[in-house]
């Protein structure tokens, strides 16, 4: 055990779990689901659309719920939103000297506060311009399809994309920013694994995380 000058014991560097709970994993992967299908293989107003929205509100009241009673490494007290927290963070990164945390460290908690208010306003967006049922967004869509436009007048629904122009702006925007912000996201993730060299993929995924520091030390026994 390494010993401070004055011969106390120094207190263990807290390090990022070996393994996320089912939980954290399981709203983490649905949620990069349901922004892989809708942006790309969904089509805007389907009721797959829609119903992959209201997916992802799942997953995200699922993650918020358990930010608050879940494990101690997820609840948000154990990484709370500190903007300058998360630049001294980065600046330490890119000098080589950066502090490791049992949970997120402030950047990539910044990162995911981004995020869930990125995707709350999206599905907001989104259910704000289909509406909340997608049953009914199925209903419209078959009567479009069908060319019976006079339908859709009846029911005050041929207006509707005119009305929500500006919403329309917002869901397109914010969708365009998580895809931003996932980029940063992977790219922090890559850069921090190579320079702390804490694996930090396998903790996400069903596999435990194994640090090279953990791998030397056995390789040398």
């Amino acid at each position: 055990m390494a010993e401070t000058a004055m011969g106390g014991a120094r207190p263990p560097t807290p390090r990022p779990p070996a393994l996320w709970d089912r939980i954290v994993r399981l709203s983490h992967w649905g949620i990069v689901v349901v922004i892989l299908a809708n942006e790309v293989f969904t089509k805007g107003g389907s009721p797959l659309h829609v119903w992959f929205g209201w997916g992802g509100l799942a997953l995200l009241v699922l993650r918020l719920a358990w930010g608050i009673i879940g494990n101690p490494e997820a609840r948000f007290s154990a990484f709370p939103p500190n903007p300058l927290a998360a630049l001294r963070h980065l600046k330490l990164l890119l000098i080589g000297k950066p502090r490791s945390y049992a949970s997120h460290n402030p950047a990539g908690a910044m990162m995911a506060y981004a995020l869930w208010a990125c995707i709350g306003i999206m599905v907001a967006t989104g259910l704000s311009m289909s509406g909340a049922n997608p049953f009914a967004v199925a209903a419209r869509q078959a009567i479009i399809d069908q060319g019976d436009w006079s339908q859709l007048v009846k029911t005050g629904d041929a207006g509707e994309d005119e009305a929500d122009g500006w919403v329309k702006d917002v869901h397109e925007t914010t969708a365009n920013l998580i895809l931003l912000l996932v980029a940063l996201h992977i790219g922090g993730v890559v850069v921090e694994s190579m320079i702390m060299r804490h694996n930090l993929v396998p903790a996400m995924l069903m596999g435990r995380r194994k640090d090279q520091a953990a791998l030397n030390g056995k390789l040398g026994k």
